[in-house]
């Protein structure tokens, strides 16, 4: 099916194309295989050789009446969550040998609907970047211009969905690694409220922070991918037992019911023009529609960069310290005759990247005695404090509406070499992962170049339908 159109394919149109028979799940994977193999923007690090067979067996399971909405549906998975037999390098050199010998949770619950593992997807090491720059198999190249970066971590997810090398694709997002890949590459993305969505599987960086969540071309997608991902898992110590929404009945409330906060510390910074002008535009569209809109304050989130560089880096220390070349894989990167101490230093100098480096050095420096309470204990009470504040807004409004970006996509290397420049990348996104509440990023406009411009709502813990059902109102009046 050469001629088939991957254009911006929804799971809708993917099974209406099965229903009238346009097209069998293992055309559509070919498809997509095929033009991943003439792909030009390094998004996939590795490619499922078992992707047909899943599609064949996808075909027979929807011919015998069995199939979910997902079934025969293609993904791609960032290579931080684990899939049974293929590679799982996390974007590292040190894992680049290695093969996952069990699914994540949130892969075993997609398979086990039906879907298609297209391959793994390329991403800053061990999630640690807000550029993909930071990846062991090179930079993600934005879709939309190949001298920019995509964003991180989840780079390659969102450059896949771009660039129409798969219809929905998974991130991580542990201080915006999926809202701002989305945001640079004009894609939709969810961060789910922490414990929504089982860990189990994804390699952990920093493991109070870190959530698995959907990416796709329209907010429905986000739906159905959460409705399947969602829900207690017995093998993730923090995975809630929080009631699992209908978040497909949410896209189709009224959202004219909503009261939504414009938070006036997130307009007050150094943004864009063209990005301030844009979310001006559609704050004033959703005005005039009778969306109750007001001002609030979240004065907090002036100090909630600052606690996330704090907490990320001492979490990163304790959780890097598994990549030891002995367990996971490489023990081929440094010679067998070395003492053990001086085997550790070899294999993590040679399979770790400069930013992994970075980020482990000033952990262990923030969790050391005489610093511990002077850093990380203080970072824990403004963590507690931002929670405090997002409980008390989320008591008046139901969503907050930001920017999910200062700029749009940069050119590559801009900041590579300016450590503090890149981490102010985040400055709108990490405060939700501090505060385990949820987030949502879709495209409203475009830049001067043509770039993609996201807009960001929040909204409280295990309210992901609130997040739904604006969202969708928001696409729906911008078509």
């Amino acid at each position: 099916m050469a001629n088939l159109d991957l254009e911006k394919l929804s799971i809708d149109k993917i099974q209406a194309g099965f229903s009238a028979g346009d097209f069998s799940s293992e055309e559509l994977t070919n498809a997509y295989l095929e033009k991943i193999k003439n792909d030009d923007t390094n998004a996939f690090i590795s490619i499922n050789e078992q992707a047909i067979a899943q599609a064949q067996a996808a075909d027979k399971r929807i011919k015998s009446g069995q199939g979910t909405v997902l079934t025969g549906v293609p993904l791609a998975v960032k290579d931080i969550i684990v899939v049974a037999g293929l590679r799982a390098t996390g974007g590292s050199k040190i894992l680049e040998n290695y093969i996952a010998a069990y699914d994540a949770t949130v892969i075993a619950r997609l398979k086990e609907a039906g879907m298609v593992v297209l391959g793994k997807t390329n991403c800053d090491e061990f999630a640690m970047g807000s550029s993909n720059e930071n990846s062991s198999f090179g930079p993600v190249l934005n879709p939309y211009d190949k001298t920019r970066v995509t964003g991180g971590s989840s780079g390659g997810s969102a450059a896949a969905i771009a660039a129409n090398l798969a219809p929905v694709a998974l991130g991580t997002d542990t201080g915006g690694s999926i809202r701002q890949p989305a945001a640079f590459c004009g894609i939709y993305g969810l961060k789910p409220s922490y414990g929504r969505v089982s860990r189990c599987g994804s390699m952990a960086m920093a493991s109070s922070l870190d959530q698995i969540g959907p990416m796709a071309n329209n907010v429905k997608d986000l739906a159905y991918l959460l409705s399947f991902m969602a829900g207690f898992d017995d093998k993730d110590a923090s995975s809630a037992k929080a009631k699992v929404g209908d978040y497909l009945s949410a896209l189709h409330s009224d959202a004219k019911k909503l009261t939504i906060g414009i938070p006036k510390e997130y307009f007050a910074g150094d943004i864009e023009p063209d990005i301030k002008k844009a979310l001006e535009e559609q704050i004033e569209k959703l005005k005039k529609e009778g969306l109750k809109i007001v001002e609030v304050s979240l004065p907090y989130t002036d100090y909630a960069l600052a606690a996330y560089y704090l907490l990320m880096p001492a979490e990163v220390s304790s959780n890097l310290a598994r990549y030891d070349g002995l367990r996971y894989g490489g023990s081929d990167l440094a010679d067998k005759e070395l003492s053990l101490d001086n085997w550790y230093k070899e294999v993590r100098s040679i399979g770790l990247g400069a930013e992994s480096k970075r980020r482990i050095i000033l952990g262990t420096y923030i969790l050391s005695a005489g610093y511990y309470d002077a850093y990380y204990k203080k970072a824990q009470k403004v963590r507690t404090l931002i929670k405090q504040e997002f409980a008390q807004v989320f008591s008046q409004v139901d969503l907050l509406l930001t920017p999910a970006t200062p700029t749009t996509a940069f050119k590559l290397g801009d900041k590579a070499q300016d450590p503090l420049s890149m981490y102010l990348s985040d400055v709108f996104t990490v405060a939700a992962n501090i505060g385990g509440i949820s987030g949502l990023v879709l495209p409203i406009a475009k830049d001067k170049n043509g770039l993609p411009i996201g807009l960001q709502l929040l909204a409280n813990a295990f309210s992901e339908e609130k997040l739904f059902n604006l969202a969708s109102f928001i696409e729906n009046l911008n078509k």
